[in-house]
């Protein structure tokens, strides 16, 4: 059964991904910021994890930069659902993730449907590159 780590303040967030990923048969850890997914990562070991973009005390970024650290190995899913009002000229925070290690991105709201197909695919090309190492 996959382990799926979600950082992530938002409790309602949290339950919904959690309920989602469940479903699935999915063994899900919730963690309510970076710290509290810091300490899971040190107890426990994950397939995949979900790192919220901002968060407050811990950012997402740099929770993701010291997760990816950690774990090269476990590929990190980046979500956000900050956006400008001016979107012309804003950064692009999701993509700005993938350079400090996150394998895929999810903005928020997202489907159930974008959610698993994120996860399976990070497990997927996950125990490719295992494979490949050996």
């Amino acid at each position: 059964m996959p382990r799926v780590l979600v950082v992530d303040d938002d409790p309602m967030v949290c339950v919904a991904i959690e309920v989602c990923l469940q479903r699935q048969g999915f063994e899900v850890t919730v963690a309510d910021g970076g710290e509290a997914g810091m300490r899971a990562l040190d107890n426990e070991t994950f397939d995949v994890m979900l790192v919220d973009v901002f968060m407050p005390h811990m950012r997402g970024f740099e929770a993701i930069r010291i997760f990816h650290e950690r774990a090269p190995d476990v590929p990190v899913i980046a979500m956000s659902g900050y956006a400008f009002a001016n979107s012309e000229r804003a950064p692009d925070f999701l993509r700005m993730t993938i350079e400090l290690g996150a394998a895929a991105c999810l903005r928020k709201p997202f489907t159930p449907q974008a959610l698993l197909a994120a996860v399976n695919d990070c497990l997927t090309k996950s125990a490719t590159s295992a494979r490949k190492s050996k």
